[in-house]
């Protein structure tokens, strides 16, 4: 496996074609896995970069990541840095890179952590080797392939290759290429899969494009699969579904005293959907998130008692509990594990994966369905925000499940609109009244701040929102209105704008675009090769 001193990778030996539009070139990726039984497997990679400009300069940092539980354990790293010639410079280990906790955004405490390890040269160009090899026991998925990784990265050879039993069923499915594997017999009953990839030439990078909808991606998908001592199937999304909600079960017993306020709150309510809200707002004023990430924690949330004596969870924990009180309410609740993100990636329905980061709840009401993202303290019910509309989630029942797909707010829901009352004096210089509704999507960052942020964190957001001279913000206020099928926030703001307009002798030029237009340029995209993709709609209008 660790062989970087015995091959090197001059500079001078790679082709024009891939210098073109390149920061760094991928000289070598070779990444396999050999899978022993459900609950075992080894990891080998490395790779090979040659920096071309300090563009490049991140990918001599090596990040590897290993977890307490001892699901995922390092065997060895090494890692070599050439110079342009190919002369080795220095080299470190396993035993000389920093180890640090691992941060995901949100979790609070998690066995997760992070070896790091760095090359520092500004002589370009200049080569580093980072070897690995891992050890997992637990398997529930491997990483997929994504060979170009990103724009401006050029590829001379990429290599992956899975080892399984014969009789283990390893599924794939290649996006944006025709490469097929090649598949070999191995002695001790296994097969071996091999994708191989050569001479790819980088992309330039272009915006509002998403890079992973053009190159060469391989999905992998496990099917016999092992955590924690449970094991499960995941070869379809039925499987996948029963395998997470046997994780689960046994969980959502509520205490009596829980019990017993879940019928105080809903024993004059007849409406299903009022009784959901009542539960909704409990959940959101006596439980906060705290993602607490331990063992098979990632997976397998903690039971409802935890969290109503705890008053915290993560989303699993507070979908769950949300769900308990559903149930001692008779109104059935299912949990939707989903990817979460304001960034939407393409979902291949077609293709069981493992793709989920995040849990919220839906309620099934006749035609109808009530979204709750429980992690949440001020989102009214039946609203999801950004972070998880437009997507699919695979929804939880009691046969397993199914993947179903979140509320799309469109043009006529994402709407911002301003009214502005103006006063011009003679000096160009302006004082505006305005008052401006934002809703569903657009009064998502406005709700955040209010819920959030601080009065002065309120006021610096302003402060920097508009493409004005040197203005001022005299005053402001906001009004939330969840009421309406969508919410909605009013704010009211008084603002004194100095030289605003242009006096020139009699004459004074204005933009009759105050607040609303944008500062944003993009450049001239002559040679665009990709497609222009906006992920969601807006309307603005300004009177």
């Amino acid at each position: 496996m660790f062989t970087g001193k015995s091959q090197k990778f001059p500079a001078s030996s790679i082709p024009d074609s891939l210098k073109e539009n390149a920061n760094m070139v991928i000289r070598l990726e070779d990444i396999s896995y050999e899978i022993k039984s459900t609950g075992e497997a080894v990891s080998h990679e490395r790779h090979v970069y040659t920096i071309l400009n300090e563009k490049g300069e991140r990918y001599a940092t090596y990040r590897t990541h290993y977890y307490n539980n001892k699901s995922v354990m390092i065997n060895n790293v090494n890692a070599y840095l050439y110079d342009a010639a190919g002369k080795e410079l220095r080299h470190f280990k396993k035993k000389d890179m920093e180890d640090q906790p691992a941060f995901d955004g949100s979790s609070f405490v998690t066995d997760e952590r992070v070896k790091v390890g760095s090359f520092y040269s500004h002589n370009y160009p200049y080569t580093v080797d980072f070897e690995e090899e891992d050890e997992i026991t637990e398997l529930i998925h491997i990483h997929d392939w994504f060979p170009q990784g990103s724009f401006r990265h050029s590829v001379e050879t990429s290599i992956y290759s899975i080892t399984a039993p014969s009789d283990y069923s390893i599924r794939y499915k290649m996006l944006n290429s025709s490469l097929k594997p090649l598949i070999t017999d191995e002695k001790g009953n296994k097969k071996t899969y091999t994708w191989e990839i050569r001479n790819l030439p980088a992309f330039e990078e272009t915006p509002y494009t998403d890079f992973v909808t053009y190159a060469p991606y391989l999905m992998i998908g496990l099917s016999d699969v092992e955590m924690g001592g449970y094991k499960g199937n995941m070869s379809t999304w039925n499987d996948y579904a029963r395998f997470y909600g046997s994780l689960q079960k046994g969980r959502d017993i509520l205490p009596e005293e829980t019990k017993q306020k879940v019928h105080e709150l809903t024993k004059d309510l007849t409406d299903p959907r009022a009784k959901v809200a009542a539960l909704y707002n409990y959940l959101q004023q006596n439980t906060h998130y705290v993602g607490i990430q331990l063992g098979i924690g990632g997976w397998q949330t903690y039971d409802a008692t935890y969290v109503a004596t705890k008053k915290y969870g993560d989303c699993k924990a507070l979908s769950n509990f949300m769900i308990s009180l559903l149930k001692e309410a008779g109104i059935k609740g299912h949990a939707i594990v989903i990817e979460a993100g304001e960034e939407q990636k393409d979902f291949d329905k077609d293709f069981a994966h493992d793709p989920f980061d995040h849990v919220i709840c839906c309620v099934p009401l006749g035609k109808d369905t009530i979204w709750l993202e429980c992690t949440s303290q001020s989102l009214p019910a039946g609203y999801l925000s950004e972070f998880t509309a437009n997507r699919y989630g695979l929804l939880i029942d009691d046969n397993g499940g199914s993947l179903v797909h979140t509320p799309a707010y469109l043009l006529a829901d994402n709407v911002q609109a301003r009214n502005i009352k103006a006063n011009l004096d003679v000096e160009g210089n302006l004082k505006l009244e305005c008052n401006t509704s934002y809703q569903a999507i657009c009064q998502d960052e406005i709700e955040s701040v209010i819920h959030h942020g601080s009065r002065d964190d309120q006021l610096n957001r302003l402060k920097s929102e508009f493409n004005l001279p040197t203005y001022e913000v005299l005053a402001f206020s906001y009004k939330e209105d969840d009421s309406g099928r969508l919410p909605d926030i009013h704010e009211s703001l008084q603002i004194s704008v100095n030289n605003y307009a242009q006096v020139t002798g009699k004459r004074i030029f204005i933009n009759p675009d105050v607040l609303t237009r944008s500062s944003r340029k993009l450049a001239e995209d002559k040679n665009r090769r990709l497609d222009v993709e906006l992920k969601n709609e807006y309307r603005y209008t300004d009177t």
